[in-house]
């Protein structure tokens, strides 16, 4: 029987989602009056990429979530409850399924759709992950199961546009954290004293699409987030550069180990941390 409340509350989540990227696709930046909102928004012409930057970017966090490898563009990680897709190893829960963290492949695929993009069939026809269980995609992707072949292909094929979806939610997080801190002012500071640093947007994009903006209540171990958001308030430093990029790799890992400490002992996701540490030096290189 399918809950009608978790089914609209699971859809709103995604009109959400999608209506904060579009925006940020759209969004014309108003005229400030002081001299404070005039370098801010100063600050926010420079936070422009370009095509070779993003694709630089994309091959790095191809790299961090699926090992650079192509058939790692589906997966399905041991002791989770969903598939991750694309470059970005994008959550798609499968229908009624509940979890905390935030579900990111729904859209990216209305991204496509924005994009004209044609969508492979396997897409076109499931609104929701359509295998029962880790050990189902295992099977069918051995067998090399042709919508799977197909998706993958997609996947590879789109990481452009992919990275078009992950900078513009990047872009689209610092109105939703500012909105939500206690300390707007120093999250505003913190997100332009790395993003104006040299490769500074490579870990604000890669850290959001890894461990997601840190705006959701949902996303919280003893009412401690991990998400962008918690480390650009952990942040305390002054003027970009190396400085900003080391503290930054810094508070990620606090964060990330405070996650750990404060997670189920069950779940043993201290199993993970030296690989987010790994990654998380990469932020300072």
């Amino acid at each position: 029987m399918k809950n009608p409340n978790f089914l609209s509350k699971r859809k709103l989540i995604v009109i959400i989602s999608v209506l904060a990227i579009f925006s940020a696709i759209y969004a014309v930046s108003p005229k400030k009056s002081s001299t404070a909102k005039n370098k801010v928004a100063a600050a926010k012409t420079i936070i422009s990429p370009t095509k070779k930057e993003l694709d630089i970017i994309a091959d790095k966090i191809f790299q961090n979530e699926a090992g650079g490898v192509k058939n790692n563009l589906v997966y399905w990680n041991t002791g989770e409850n969903f598939p991750s897709l694309g470059i970005g190893h994008f959550i798609w829960y499968k229908e009624n399924e509940k979890g905390i963290f935030e579900e990111s492949f729904p859209p990216l695929i209305e991204y496509f759709k924005m994009k004209n993009v044609k969508l492979p069939e396997i897409l076109e026809k499931n609104k929701y992950a359509p295998w029962l269980d880790r050990e189902e995609l295992i099977r069918l992707k051995n067998g090399k199961n042709p919508d799977i072949e197909k998706l993958i292909d997609f996947l590879y094929n789109t990481k452009d546009i992919q990275i078009e979806f992950i900078y513009k939610r990047m872009e689209a997080s610092l109105d939703k954290m500012s909105a939500i801190s206690g300390n707007k002012e120093n999250v505003i500071k913190q997100f332009y004293r790395v993003a104006n640093s040299p490769n500074g947007l490579y870990p604000l994009i890669d850290y959001v699409n890894f461990k997601g903006e840190g705006t959701n209540p949902e996303e919280r171990y003893n009412g401690k987030g991990w998400g962008l958001l918690q480390v650009l308030e952990n942040m305390k430093g002054e003027g970009s550069g190396k400085a900003a990029l080391e503290e930054f790799s810094n508070s990620a890992k606090f964060v990330l180990q405070r996650r750990v400490n404060n997670s189920d002992p069950s779940k043993n996701e201290k199993k993970w941390l030296a690989g987010w540490f790994k990654r998380c030096d990469t932020y300072k290189e």
